[in-house]
């Protein structure tokens, strides 16, 4: 990753393989089905799976607002860099660098780690108190998204594959990890 300071990360781990995660994650079409905030994707540069270059606008629920994400990085069944292109709340403008990093790794067979990390530099009171205020609220955001993605998956999986084990929260395996900003 760049110079740019890391601001919070989340993790799971999904109960599939890391191609399947790979698969379900790089289909654009899908981000709607697992993000909470997204009611629907919009395919501006009329590609549906993710690729360096490849921008896609989501229309967030309620209808008010949208955003526009690129990716600038993407590592086949590593890793994908997304950057905050624009937005119609004002906070591409506010944080220009703002990038969030998606991991994917193998945790032993048929189990796949997912974690965002967010990057971003902080310049200007705007964005100090923009950051305490809204850096919490990504990061559980971060988290619904990364636990309904597992969630999504999983009931894709085949039956067949090993399990987590029991969990305190349905859908959400015990060693989940993130930080708070």
């Amino acid at each position: 990753m760049q110079a740019i300071p890391l601001r919070s990360w989340q993790s799971v781990i999904i109960d599939a393989p890391l191609e399947m995660v790979w698969e379900y994650n790089s289909d654009l079409s899908r981000i709607a089905d697992f993000h909470p905030r997204v009611d629907k994707v919009e395919l501006i540069d009329g590609r549906s799976q993710r690729a360096t270059g490849v921008g896609y606008k989501c229309h967030l629920r309620g209808g008010r607002h949208t955003c526009i994400e690129r990716d600038i990085e993407v590592v086949p069944m590593e890793r994908i860099v997304t950057a905050l292109a624009e937005d119609s709340f004002g906070v591409a403008r506010l944080l220009p660098d703002y990038r969030v990093e998606s991991t994917l790794a193998r945790e032993g067979v048929g189990r796949t780690r997912v974690e965002f990390r967010h990057y971003y530099s902080i310049r200007g009171w705007k964005v100090r108190l923009f950051h305490w205020i809204a850096c919490r609220r990504i990061a559980k955001e971060s988290q619904a998204t990364l636990n309904a993605m597992k969630r999504a998956i999983e009931a894709l999986a085949p039956k067949a594959l090993p399990t987590g084990g029991g969990s305190a929260e349905p859908g959400v395996t015990p060693d989940r990890r993130s930080s708070p900003c």
